[in-house]
């Protein structure tokens, strides 16, 4: 399970350490894809098996199975930790998520989220103000 929020910086060669507690629960390497709302999603590979499988099993008649599989399965990539524990961002997926040097890592249970902080700083704090429009969505789902 992957909890908390983590200041990290990325060097100018798009290199970024992930957090030693989260590195132990991604093993060998993870897969790094485009995620929703400005980020990139980091899944376990056994994590990302299960989601892969699932974006295939959705109707390709569909224009929105279509258009999210290839979001998330287009844009995927395997990364594994160098020596020091940090892994290789893509450009195209730093320029997706505008990422610059400074990113938060949020653990969100089964995946990672990689934000640019002040993209974050933006998002959280929408998110804080509408917390009461949240928790009664969230309550009409049975949360």
């Amino acid at each position: 399970m992957f909890i908390g929020e983590y200041s990290h910086t990325i060097d100018q060669k798009g290199r970024m350490a992930v957090p030693s507690k989260m590195r132990v629960k991604l093993g060998s390497g993870a897969v790094v894809t485009r995620g929703l709302d400005k980020c990139l999603w980091v899944f376990p590979k056994k994590e990302w098996e299960s989601l892969a499988q699932k974006l295939a099993q959705l109707p390709i008649t569909d224009a929105n199975s279509r258009a999210f599989s290839r979001l998330m399965l287009a844009g995927a990539m395997e990364v594994e930790f160098d020596a020091q524990g940090r892994v290789l961002l893509p450009g195209y997926l730093r320029d997706y998520a505008g990422l610059n040097k400074n990113t938060i890592v949020a653990g969100l249970f089964n995946r990672l989220e990689i934000w640019d902080a002040k993209i974050w700083a933006t998002y959280k704090a929408k998110t804080e103000k509408d917390t009461d429009k949240i928790t009664q969505a969230m309550s009409d789902l049975g949360i």
